[in-house]
């Protein structure tokens, strides 16, 4: 097995490289800096951010070298930011071409190739990494809201498309003790009204690990339910087991 996983050096990224490591499924990283070197990874220094620059990666042949002769091959779109944490008006055209190129370009960008990239594979599998925020709106968060509600809803389309052996998951991981979630605490009730509700979750000690949380993730990547659902929330997941 391989894996494709983007935002691979730290937080949820960095568990679910260990995690995926840990099944002996080789990990090729994509992300702008490097995770300590070790056996089965291997990494690309990348910004995703810039679709340019991606494309350019993806015109060349690492990832379909790195996929040859895999019977079963996996991409994780995990990177994404928050930003920009401001009402419509305050965003600034900059920050909302950078979180749209990176929340969804780049994963729909990289779903596209590793298809193309892996006909000889029996199985492939793609999960985003969404948020319960596709489905619920925060005041100072409609950027982000909206981008992983774009997620979620290619996830429910390319199912319709069914490419041959492929499945496609939009994946909301609960809530995790990342420095997101410190950068969130952090915002000013001005531009984030609902910072409350965070640290609420935080002090009470709702926050899932990242370890917790990607051992989730992957065991359900993993199984043969994978792609039953195109958009799944791991918390009513395992709350109903």
């Amino acid at each position: 097995m391989k894996a494709l996983l983007t935002g691979h050096t730290h937080g949820l990224g960095a568990a679910l490289a260990d995690a995926l490591l840990a099944r002996e499924v080789r990990v090729l990283g994509l992300s702008r800096g490097r995770a300590p070197e070790r056996a089965a990874l291997q990494q690309v220094a990348l910004d995703l951010a810039d679709s340019a620059a991606l494309a350019t990666w993806l015109a060349g042949d690492t990832l379909s070298e790195f996929l040859a002769g895999a019977g079963q091959v996996m991409l994780i779109n995990n990177a994404g930011t928050l930003g920009p944490v401001k009402p419509p008006g305050r965003q600034s055209a900059p920050a909302l071409a950078q979180a749209v190129a990176l929340n969804v370009a780049a994963p729909l960008m990289l779903a596209d190739a590793l298809i193309a990239a892996s006909p000889a594979a029996h199985d492939r599998r793609i999960a985003h990494v969404s948020s319960g925020a596709a489905r619920t709106p925060y005041a100072g968060w409609s950027v982000y809201c909206a981008t992983k509600a774009a997620l979620d809803q290619h996830a429910r389309a390319a199912a319709l498309d069914a490419p041959a052996g492929c499945r496609i998951v939009s994946v909301a991981p609960g809530v995790i003790d990342t420095a997101m979630q410190a950068q969130i605490r952090a915002t000013p009730d001005s531009d984030f009204p609902n910072r409350a509700r965070f640290e609420t979750l935080q002090r009470d000690g709702s926050l899932w690990s990242p370890a917790d949380a990607a051992a989730r993730f992957v065991d359900h990547l993993l199984s043969p339910q994978f792609g039953d659902e195109a958009v799944v929330d791991l918390r009513m997941l395992y709350a109903a087991r």
